[in-house]
């Protein structure tokens, strides 16, 4: 009553196989149907979260509303040009010649660099 090995295909064994890939496949196919009805219910709870942070966000707004904003240097300069450039020079033939307020700060700035480019080569780096 011993069945040994033979030369043709294993029937049995095959049916086997098959059967089990089949409730593979089902298992597989259940799992996702579940998972998809999950990640519907987990994507709607993040829009509550999102209009918790909506409101904390608009009282973030409020807040930096009522701070009070530093006041910048860089306008007192402008408003002193401004007045400086209402005063043009006129030239021979009765034209306004445009004036170079920056003038000085142009230069003051060209030797401060021809220090440094003088300290560069000093140090042998250019």
């Amino acid at each position: 009553s011993v069945k040994l090995g033979g030369l043709g295909p294993d029937y049995e064994a095959i049916k086997e196989k098959k059967q089990k890939l089949k409730l593979q496949k089902e298992y597989s196919r259940q799992i996702k149907e579940y998972n998809m009805k999950n990640i519907t219910l987990v994507q709607r709870l993040p829009t509550k979260a999102q209009a918790v942070s909506s409101v904390s966000r608009q009282k973030a707004l409020e807040y930096a509303k009522k701070i009070p904003k530093p006041k910048t240097f860089i306008t007192k300069q402008a408003e002193q040009e401004v007045r400086e450039e209402k005063v043009l020079p006129q030239a021979p033939n009765g034209t306004s010649l445009p004036q170079i307020p920056s003038l000085e700060t142009l230069w003051n700035r060209h030797e401060k660099e021809r220090e440094v480019v003088a300290a560069f080569k000093t140090l042998h780096i250019l």
